[in-house]
């Protein structure tokens, strides 16, 4: 699988400095293309800064940073900073997340998401470029009013356009994500039909929107996996993780399309109940081998092989939000050893 494509890793903002670096640095020795840091509560930017400490050639990446929860001047100076600090292997990968996050959570206006996201990308490309000239003219958008009369030019960035990648769950950011990203990620609980199929559809729509070619964008794609000898208990350790997204309201209509509705209704009960752990338990066999790469190490491999016919990268790892950290580290060894 290996031989197919780019495989690439995760860092984990929980973790001391010193083990980031050493995460990482064994995912450069091992060939990894690069790696994640997620924004799960924090920004993504810290472990990602020790990542770079312990490595040289590995490409580093926000997996994501939830771009409306900060000002797009504050991105694009994180970005720089990252760009600087990794002699240029950054890749700012920046997402809308949901309105039950942006809003309830960070308390950030949540309104029309994709255009949102439209334009903080066109105001962080606009500060990359031309912040460090002295004559960066204003920012007047419908949602970012940014004006650098009185910024003091910083020091120039290594480089002025800052790859921008990014993530969606549904069509419309699959498609923004074609008509302006450097690249798309797709969201690690998409099952592979949506991603041999809806996907491909929706990159021709975006692309087609931005006169632009396949080749001027990389595919990356994520998935959750539990590879395990055990194949029962490979599908229980992806339950709950399913049961999280599926609690999501807004994610419903993606649910939906698979069939799923009713279970997803059940699930966001139990949120609104605090069980969503508890109802997990509910989650039927076919919804979590939908949406988790289940099975034997050799079953997770074909499934896995499946995907670079519409990926460039392809970044699998176990269900970190569900379960506990030795069964996390024994899956990512398992991961290790099945794909790369």
């Amino acid at each position: 699988m290996a031989s197919k494509g780019k495989h690439w890793g995760l860092v984990s903002p929980f973790l001391p400095a010193r083990a980031v670096a050493e995460a990482a640095r064994l995912q450069e020795a091992a060939g990894l293309a690069g790696t994640f840091a997620a924004q799960v509560f924090g920004p993504p930017f810290a472990p990602l800064a020790a990542a770079a400490a312990g490595t040289e050639k590995l490409l580093l990446a926000s997996g994501i940073a939830i771009a409306l929860t900060r000002s797009p001047f504050e991105t694009a100076m994180a970005a720089i900073d990252l760009d600087r600090m990794s002699e240029g292997r950054f890749i700012l990968g920046l997402g809308s997340s949901v309105k039950a996050w942006t809003q309830g959570l960070f308390g950030m206006p949540y309104s029309e998401p994709v255009a949102q996201l439209r334009e903080t990308v066109a105001a962080i490309r606009h500060v990359v470029a031309g912040a460090h000239t002295g004559q960066i003219r204003p920012f007047n958008g419908r949602y970012w009013q940014l004006d650098f009369s009185e910024l003091q030019a910083p020091p120039p960035p290594p480089r002025t356009h800052i790859p921008i990648w990014i993530s969606a769950l549904r069509g419309a950011m699959t498609r923004l994500g074609a008509e302006i990203g450097d690249g798309v990620i797709g969201h690690p609980i998409w099952s592979t039909q949506w991603a041999r199929t809806v996907l491909v559809d929706e990159l021709k729509a975006g692309l087609a929107r931005g006169q632009r070619e396949r080749k001027d964008i990389e595919v990356n794609l994520w998935f959750w996996a539990t590879p395990n000898r055990d194949a029962k208990q490979s599908i229980e350790d992806g339950r709950a993780v399913v049961a999280f997204y599926a609690g999501i309201a807004q994610y419903e209509p993606y649910f939906a399309a698979h069939g799923f509705a009713e279970h997803c209704r059940r699930m966001q009960d139990a949120v609104q109940r605090g069980a969503y752990q508890t109802m997990a338990a509910t989650v039927p066999d076919e919804m979590v081998e939908t949406f988790v790469l289940t099975g034997t190490p050799d079953s997770v491999r074909r499934k896995g092989d499946a995907m670079w016919e519409v990926a460039d990268s392809v970044c699998i790892i176990p269900p970190l939000l569900s379960l506990a950290p030795d069964q996390t580290s024994a899956y990512f060894q398992t991961i290790a050893e099945t794909l790369y």
